[in-house]
Order: structure tokens, then sequence, then C-alpha cells
């Protein structure tokens, strides 16, 4: 499925209808877009159980970040 959409001076740009209902997604969802080697990007609809996850995570993720895993963890 191809849609062409404009984008305006602020860099915004209207999802297309078709590739809204193909992505299940509507106001307020997110979206991530991801760029691609080849120089194509892709875009996804993120499920708010992500982003709640990934932040309460977040918090549990400090103890990893000292002097000694960095040295630990340098070469793999």
């Amino acid at each position: 499925m191809t849609a062409i959409a404009k984008i305006t001076t602020k860099g915004q740009t209207t999802i297309p209808q078709d590739i809204r209902a193909a992505l299940h997604v509507e106001a307020g969802d997110l979206i991530a877009w991801e760029m691609v080697e080849d120089g194509t990007a892709r875009v996804r609809r993120v499920q708010p159980l992500d982003i709640e996850y990934l932040r309460a995570v977040e918090g549990t993720l400090s103890e990893w970040a000292g002097e000694a895993d960095e040295e630990a963890y340098r070469g793999l």
C-alpha cells in the first residue's frame, strides 16, 4: 500500500486514512519512526504498554551504569 502526503513548513503531515486504518492508529496514539540502513523509513504503532514498561525498567538499569560494568563489558 502506498500513499502520498505533503509535509508542511512545520514538518507536519496528515497520515492518510487507509494507512491509519492499516496501522490501527487514531488521534492520541503514539507512532515510532525507524530509519533503515537502505535509507527508507518505517513507521509503526507504539503500544502504550511499551512506554510504561520502558519507563518502569529504566529506573532499574542505573545499577548497571557503573565504571566497573563499563570496564567488564567494554570488549563485548
